[in-house]
């Protein structure tokens, strides 16, 4: 069974430039080696990436280790919820693709607050005009 997203739909793709995910598959899955819970995707900004350096979380630096390319702004990227909910309630949350986050991320942050920071762009763009 595939997992789903926050909106209760299949779970889409969060970004392939650079290849995100905890199993680096390009989605925000999880599992139980998933321990720090890689499920939101985010959209990093600058005042994010250097939240998360501020509080020992260096996103930008390359870790090819890790497979890790360090990460620029307005790249997407899989983030642990818990580190997302923290940059939140500082005031500098990365916008959040709801289709490409995963369900599981609703266990840590309330629905309301990723629908808040959201990004999606509907596949119609003709329901924006509405």
């Amino acid at each position: 069974m595939s997992e789903r997203n926050v909106l209760g739909g299949d779970l889409e793709p969060c970004g392939t430039d650079p290849v995100t995910g905890f199993y680096r598959d390009g989605c925000c899955s999880t599992g139980p080696d998933d321990r720090g819970s890689h499920t939101i995707c985010a959209v990093v900004t600058a005042e994010f990436l250097e939240h998360q350096r501020s509080v020992g979380n260096d996103l930008s630096t390359p870790r090819p280790e890790w497979q890790f390319p360090g990460l620029n702004p307005g790249d997407r990227w899989c983030v642990v919820a818990a580190r997302w909910l923290q940059a939140h309630e500082d005031g500098v949350a990365a916008p959040v693709v709801l289709a490409s986050t995963n369900a599981r991320a609703l266990e840590v942050i309330p629905i309301e607050l990723l629908q808040e920071n959201s990004v999606d762009v509907p596949e119609d763009l003709s329901e924006l005009d509405q």
